[in-house]
């Protein structure tokens, strides 16, 4: 939808509310609730937010950063009652003179998507995204129980969350997203909804979609849901795996062709320095420490538990975790696919069986501190990330590391600062 259909929406659907949200710099979904009537006027001026409320974004002057909602995204909230309607839509930051401002993920990624297309090329993503399913107590505070004791696509009555994950597809495809599989992962009250690719852009929107409306339809069953990237400590992480095809024009690149091989090579080349990005807690590297994550710089055909998986048409980069900001970590692979188009780089480091010698491969960074140093001498990093933000968050995440460190019991303070939020 543009502008004006959006507002001939609300006047038809009898819509009161408008919810103008937008992913701050730490990878959480925000957002601020206006009378429908107020949008008109916000679509030109904007709606004003309190940036130094946020953590990870840089200090501005007070009102400065302003929301603009993109008509494009437009959703109707499914879960809210239909008489006086909810509808969201995502928004773009900008300061009170018009121009971007340095902590708009959005942009970041539509930025990297206009480099690839000026090389002539596109990409779309699809993510599988995994979660963890806890009890709440009394009181409706989240506990460490799981929903289940299940394991890997184990069946009703073992899997308990047949019934949630089916009411969280339904609900996603009344907002236009389409899954196509679920399914009990390995862990006990682990699931995983697999949907469809779409556009860069759209991808990043869709998996915020995704993580509010799980959060949203396991709260209505008396549940938690938790995308923290290890929420228990033996048993199985959670992935963020981030799928993605490749086109010149309307035809997909294939790995039979030099460009998908450039474009994936890129990707290896800088996924070391990106690692922060796709990482950014302490405890995204206790999944990495866990036998069956990545921790090698690698691709196979297979599945080695590698970085990037590779197969005819799509890849699969498996090293993300769903703490990540998606608009930065997408915009992060784009641009360097892009280099690697741009400098034909070659595609090495192909594992064909399971790792046992780990001195043939260079490895990820295995910790918070080792993925900020990385990424603070990376001139790919300086070079992409706005100076001001990536000075911003990378001053957020010592201090975060520093926390970390001071804390005697480091399962307490993933659990304190993390598990309720995540």
């Amino acid at each position: 939808m543009n502008q004006r259909e959006v507002l001939e929406f609300i006047e038809e659907n009898g819509v009161k509310f408008v919810k103008l949200a937008f992913c701050d710099a730490l990878g959480n979904l925000k957002n601020v609730s206006i009378f429908a009537d107020e949008l008109e006027d916000v679509f030109e001026k904007g709606m004003a937010i309190d940036e130094e409320a946020f953590d990870g974004i840089a200090s501005y002057e007070r009102g400065d950063i302003r929301l603009y909602p993109d008509p494009e995204t437009m959703q109707v909230l499914p879960w809210r009652p239909q008489h006086g309607a909810v509808i969201r839509m995502y928004s773009h930051l900008k300061h009170q003179d018009g121009t971007v401002a340095e902590c708009d993920g959005r942009e970041l990624l539509r930025r990297a998507q206009e480099k690839l297309a000026n090389l002539g090329y596109s990409c779309t993503i699809g993510s599988n995204c995994d979660f963890y399913l806890f009890l709440l107590d009394e009181q409706g505070v989240p506990t460490h129980t799981p929903y289940d004791r299940a394991g890997y696509l184990d069946a009703a009555p073992l899997d308990k969350g047949e019934n949630v994950r089916r009411d969280i597809c339904f609900t996603l495809e009344r907002q236009g997203l389409k899954p196509t599989s679920s399914h009990h992962e390995k862990g006990p009250g682990q699931n995983e909804i697999r949907f469809s690719y779409n556009d860069a852009l759209f991808a990043a929107d869709d998996l915020m979609t995704f993580k509010s409306t799980v959060k949203s339809i396991a709260n209505g069953a008396g549940l938690y849901a938790s995308f923290l990237p290890k929420p228990i400590e033996d048993e199985e992480g959670s992935a963020l795996r981030i799928n993605v095809l490749l086109k010149k024009g309307d035809k997909e690149c294939t790995t039979d062709s030099e460009e998908l091989r450039y474009f994936l090579a890129g990707i290896m080349n800088r996924i070391k320095d990106m690692t922060l990005f796709m990482n950014p807690t302490p405890n995204s590297y206790d999944r990495f420490n866990y036998s069956t994550s990545p921790k090698y710089i690698g691709w196979a055909e297979q599945k080695f538990h590698q970085v990037l998986k590779v197969s005819k048409y799509k890849a699969t980069i498996n090293s993300a975790d769903p703490s990540c900001n998606p608009y930065v970590a997408y915009a992060l692979i784009l641009f360097a696919g892009a280099e690697g188009l741009e400098k034909k780089l070659e595609l090495k480091n192909q594992v064909k069986e399971i790792i046992l010698d780990s001195s043939q491969f260079e490895p990820l960074p295995l910790s918070l501190k080792e993925a900020i140093k990385v990424a603070e001498e990376s001139d790919f990093i300086n070079e992409v990330i706005p100076a001001k933000h990536l000075e911003q968050f990378i001053a957020y995440k010592k201090n975060e590391y520093a926390e970390y460190e001071a804390c005697k019991n480091k399962a307490e303070f993933s659990d304190k600062k993390y598990f309720g939020r995540i």
